[in-house]
């Protein structure tokens, strides 16, 4: 959608593009919002995932876990969400509104503060050392995005003992499993 011309994608809903301009400020504002209803979504599963467990360490392996599972889902909440990652933050906030700005900060602050709770919690419990729970719920969310990507590829690669490269199947299970690891190893 985001490279997508603003006439294509008023023809694929079935409005004029005039609406749409109507309504968002630029096509940018449009992506963003998107991105948003998928962080709402969002912040629902990992609230959800979390409130069955007790322990910290069992509600990060369970935020983990639901983090992974939604990205694997939902395809386009991952590609949104790197896409946002690929500009400094002030140049896309200059591309659009406050309140659409405003909104994509609570949404995200939102999720990553899930996370970054248990780490309070985990410290406050003596199960983990993060010394800044809100620095390495970041640390976490973008590298499991990284990790869902390389899920959605489906194949890493390696050097050949010829030299040459070679693809080899990545199964989304253990890279599942590969992000619970990584949480849990760097709250310890």
């Amino acid at each position: 959608m985001q490279h997508a011309p603003v006439e294509e994608i008023a023809r694929s809903v079935g409005i004029a593009r005039g609406l749409i301009y109507r309504q968002f400020s630029s096509k940018e504002e449009l992506f963003v919002l998107t991105v948003t209803d998928y962080l709402d979504e969002l912040h629902e599963v990992l609230t959800t995932a979390v409130a069955r467990a007790r322990k910290p360490e069992s509600r990060l392996r369970r935020c983990a876990e639901a983090f992974a599972d939604f990205g694997l889902r939902y395809p386009a909440f991952l590609d949104c969400a790197l896409s946002l990652m690929q500009r400094p933050a002030e140049q896309l906030q200059a591309m659009v509104s406050e309140s659409v700005w405003w909104r994509l900060g609570q949404g995200m602050a939102r999720c990553i503060d899930v996370l970054a709770q248990i780490l309070r919690d985990g410290v406050e419990a003596g199960e983990f050392t993060a010394s800044d729970p809100d620095y390495l719920a970041n640390v976490l969310w973008t590298q499991g995005l990284g990790v869902l990507h390389l899920a959605r590829l489906g194949v890493g690669v390696r050097r050949h003992p010829a030299g040459v490269p070679v693809l080899f199947e990545i199964d989304r299970e253990r890279l599942i499993e590969t992000c619970i690891a990584t949480a849990l190893a760097l709250a310890r």
